[in-house]
């Protein structure tokens, strides 16, 4: 019996992450997914993509009042038809690295929303105060019966976009979507958070992958380049020794 595709879904507009991104993405996923899969990227310029990613093209502003593009858009992409999504979409930032099989990502809760568990301060995590908010970096959904979700956005729209009732988007994501599947902790790692070593450590040590990781998050910054050639930033903890072994998931 033939499997159905399942779908990977990003998305790249304005100038900070260029094609190359998209393209490094890809074949990550084309390396470490066994099924059958088709790979989108919703963009508003889609000039030196790779010919087997599909694109979508960014929608048009629903309401957002702070200016468009935005980080919002990801709700969007929950609107039942939207870009002729259907079946389980997995949707990645381009920030990542895949670094093991992201087949149990589909076969984890199937038809539920799972997401990370999004990353608080070890002084917070040790306090027990990490709140029930996901990280959008990694989530995925049924495309064509997620349309609540696009519908609770709609309805609470300028809320979405107020930094003060939801400091993030991904605060929002996580209200619409109501209940919500957490990734297992060891498969989804924070690059700043697991690999990068405290200060001053992180001057004399390299980065090590976590054992068990499956997809590696760069939020914020470094970026993956940055992190493989070695990272400076405005503070000293933000220190990163050169990490050769990111070429080894990253490349463009």
């Amino acid at each position: 019996m033939n499997q159905e595709p399942v779908n990977i879904l990003c998305t790249k507009w304005g100038d900070r992450y260029g094609s190359h991104y998209v393209n490094a993405l890809y074949r990550g996923v084309t390396r470490h997914l066994q099924r059958p899969f088709r790979f989108h990227c919703c963009t508003d310029d889609d000039s030196g993509l790779l010919p087997d990613i599909k694109t979508i093209p960014f929608p048009d502003n629903p309401g957002i009042r702070r200016g468009w593009p935005d980080v919002l858009v990801k709700l969007m992409f929950l609107q039942d038809g939207f870009g002729g999504l259907r079946g389980p979409t997995l949707f990645l930032d381009l920030d990542v690295l895949i670094t093991g099989d992201i087949d149990c990502f589909f076969d984890y809760h199937p038809g539920e929303y799972c997401i990370i568990h999004n990353w608080v301060s070890r002084r917070k995590e040790l306090l027990g105060r990490r709140p029930d908010v996901g990280n959008s970096s990694v989530f995925r959904f049924d495309a064509g019966h997620s349309g609540l979700v696009y519908e609770t956005f709609l309805r609470q729209m300028h809320e979405a976009e107020d930094r003060s009732i939801f400091n993030t988007e991904q605060a929002f994501l996580t209200h619409a979507m109501g209940k919500v599947h957490w990734w297992p902790e060891e498969w989804v790692r924070s690059f700043k958070r697991h690999c990068r070593p405290t200060f001053p450590l992180n001057y004399l040590l390299t980065p090590r992958l976590p054992e068990g990781c499956r997809i590696l998050v760069f939020h914020g910054r470094p970026d993956p380049d940055e992190a493989l050639h070695g990272f400076h930033g405005r503070k000293l903890h933000h220190h990163v020794r050169p990490t050769p072994w990111i070429a080894d998931y990253w490349q463009a």
